[in-house]
């Protein structure tokens, strides 16, 4: 039986997590600008707790699936990978 490790809410979660932590800095970016606030505002408070909440997530997925089934399970990684460090670098890349 061909299992859809892809289609598993362990897969699908952290990357739906990081899109919304990317859509609210193209929310800050639309509000605000691209300058800095002197305060971190609920968007920032939101996109950290997207961020740190789907790191838990990731390691349950690798941690149930990596040892099953490796070769299914590392292109489901790769894409969380992916798509957490999309969300990480226009932060990264504007210097908030």
């Amino acid at each position: 039986m061909e299992v859809a490790y892809g289609r598993k809410p362990s897969a699908l979660i952290p990357v739906a997590m990081s899109l919304a932590a990317l859509l609210l800095v193209g929310l800050q970016l639309a509000l605000h600008g691209m300058r800095p606030e002197a305060d971190e505002g609920a968007l920032a408070h939101g996109y950290q707790l997207l961020v740190a909440a789907q790191l838990p997530v990731i390691a349950c997925f690798a941690w149930r699936w990596w040892r099953r089934a490796p070769r299914q399970g590392m292109p489901v990684l790769v894409a969380q990978g992916l798509a957490l460090t999309a969300a990480l670098a226009p932060v990264y890349l504007l210097g908030w």
